[in-house]
C-alpha cells in the first residue's frame, strides 16, 4: 500500500537530488507496470514540470533517434549494454545529454567504466524496490562510484542488520539492509501478519543484503534468498560476480549455488563471453586465483549467450537455480 505521501515525498527529494527542472526531457523507454516506469521516471518529470518521449519499449534504433532530444534517460542495465554493443553510439551522440540513471537490477562495474569511456558520463546507480520506490542514489555532483548505490537519500534512514538478531551492524558488516522514511510503504494489502513480520522497530526489513562504508555508500551484495553456503562458508555471489565481470573475456555474468553432495551448495558461475564461442573455463579460473579466496571461486563454469531476465533487466536465478540443478550430481 503506497500512499500519495509516499509517492510525492520521493518524487520530489528525487527531482531536486537529480536536479530535474522544466528544461529537461526524459528519454522514457521503461515498462510502466513496475515501480521504475511509473512512479521514478513518470513522476520526477511531473513534478519538475519536465518534457518526455515516451516510447513504448527499448528499441536501439528508436533510442538512437530519440537521443538528441532528450537530456536524461533512465534504465537497466540491458539498456545501457545493449546501446554499447552498438557502434553509433558514440560521445558526440549524447555530449548534450545531462544524466543517465540505472536501476532494478545490479550495474557491473565493468559496464560502468566502459559506459563511460565510451561516452565521458558516469552512469548514475540508486537503489529502490516497490515497497520503499528509491532509497539511496549515488551523488549528481561528487564522485558516483562503480559497484555501489549511494547514499541515503534525504530523510531515509538506512541501517544495516543481523538478519536473525536485529542487532544493528558496524561500519563494512554486511547484513540485512533496513529502511525508515516517508517513502516507505504502510503494508500489504489485508496482510497484517506479513506487514508486522516485515517491519523492525519502524524499519522495514528489505531481505537485501549489503554494507555501508566509511563514506556511508551503501553496496548490495544479494539478496538473502541468493546467499550461498558451501561448506560453512557463506558466500554473497555480488562479489563473485564483480570479479568474474573484471574479467576481460567476460563480458556479464551470474553466480548461483546448486546442490553438492559434500559441500550442501556449490558455486556455479554463468558467463557471458565477451568474444562469442569462448569457452575456457580454466583461463577464467586462473585470472580469479588472486581475485578471491578459493572456497568462494567457481566449482563450475557455464558458458551462455545470454542471462534469462525478467521484464526489467533483473537475472532470473531461480532460472539458473533449476536448469544447473544437477550439475555436481
Amino acid at each position: 500500500m503506497l500512499s500519495h505521501g509516499n509517492l510525492a515525498s520521493n518524487c520530489f527529494t528525487l527531482r531536486d537530488c537529480w536536479r530535474f527542472t522544466g528544461k529537461d526531457t526524459l528519454l522514457h523507454v521503461l515498462p510502466i507496470f513496475h515501480t521504475h516506469g511509473l512512479f521514478v521516471a513518470t513522476n520526477v518529470t511531473l513534478a519538475a514540470g519536465a518534457n518526455m518521449i515516451f516510447l513504448p519499449s527499448f528499441d536501439v534504433e528508436a533510442v538512437l533517434a530519440a537521443l538528441p532530444r532528450a537530456t536524461v534517460m533512465m534504465g537497466v542495465p540491458t539498456f545501457y549494454i545493449r546501446l554499447l554493443n552498438e557502434a553509433r553510439f558514440t560521445r558526440d551522440l549524447v555530449t548534450h545529454m545531462r544524466l543517465f540513471v540505472s536501476g532494478s537490477a545490479p550495474l557491473s562495474a565493468d559496464i560502468h567504466r566502459e559506459f563511460y569511456e565510451r561516452t565521458g558520463h558516469a552512469i548514475l546507480e540508486r537503489y529502490g524496490m516497490t515497497e520503499t520506490n528509491m532509497n539511496t542514489t549515488n551523488p549528481y555532483d561528487g564522485e558516483r562510484i562503480a559497484g555501489t548505490v549511494g547514499q541515503p537519500l534525504p530523510g531515509v534512514a538506512i541501517r544495516i542488520a543481523d538478519p536473525e538478531t536485529g542487532r544493528v551492524l558496524q561500519t563494512g558488516e554486511i547484513g540485512v539492509i533496513e529502511i525508515k522514511g516517508a517513502n516507505v510503504f504502510k503494508g500489504y494489502w489485508n496482510m497484517p501478519d506479513k506487514t508486522a513480520a516485515e517491519f523492525r522497530d519502524g524499519y522495514f526489513i528489505s531481505g537485501d543484503l549489503g554494507f555501508i562504508n566509511p563514506e556511508g555508500y551503501v553496496s548490495i551484495v544479494g539478496r538473502a534468498k541468493d546467499l550461498i553456503i558451501s561448506g560453512g562458508y557463506n558466500i554473497y555471489p555480488a562479489e563473485v560476480e564483480a570479479a568474474l565481470d573484471e574479467l576481460a573475456q567476460v563480458r556479464e555474468s551470474a553466480v548461483v549455488g546448486v546442490p553438492h553432495p559434500d559441500l550442501g551448495e556449490g558455486v556455479v558461475g554463468v558467463v557471458v563471453p565477451a568474444n562469442a564461442g569462448f569457452d575456457d573455463d580454466a583461463a577464467l579460473t586462473a585470472g580469479l586465483a588472486e581475485k578471491l579466496a578459493r572456497f568462494k571461486q567457481p566449482r563450475r563454469i557455464v558458458f551462455v549467450d545470454e542471462l534469462p531476465r525478467n521484464g526489467m533487466g533483473k537475472v532470473q536465478k531461480t532460472v539458473l537455480r533449476d536448469q544447473l540443478a544437477n550439475t555436481f550430481k
